[in-house]
């Protein structure tokens, strides 16, 4: 395996995991934000990593609060169902997962400039 494919391989885990990080950070500032009745929560939209992974948060939660702009014609306000110790769990995961390919990364670079110097002061 050339040293072109291991960094691809180190590249490919540190996009995974700074995407994981995106989304569950996204997942938690939209946590208490109301869903205008009709409109699709935020797990819903395309793009989510989740929803992608067939990992979709479920049914929208309901809090009653008929004085809300976002209310619908029940009284009810949306929120998108987001579990707030899962996505926190997402992001310490990913973060240490982000550091141990960063980890990897580095070293291979540094494999391969320790290689390049051999023989260098021998000229």
């Amino acid at each position: 395996m050339g040293y072109d494919t291991l960094f691809a391989v180190s590249r490919s885990g540190l996009d995974y995991e700074r995407t994981r990080i995106e989304n569950a950070s996204r997942d938690i500032a939209v946590a208490n934000t109301p869903i205008a009745p009709g409109q699709p929560t935020a797990t819903d939209r395309s793009g989510d990593f989740g929803a992608a992974l067939g990992l979709a948060h479920g049914a929208d939660r309901l809090v009653r609060d008929p004085a809300n702009p976002m209310a619908d014609a029940n009284g009810m306000v949306h929120f998108p169902r987001i579990d707030l110790v899962a996505e926190m769990g997402t992001l310490v995961s990913a973060s240490r997962g982000y550091e141990a390919n960063l980890r990897a990364f580095n070293t291979l670079r540094n494999m391969l400039v320790s290689a390049l110097n051999i023989g260098k002061d021998q000229a």
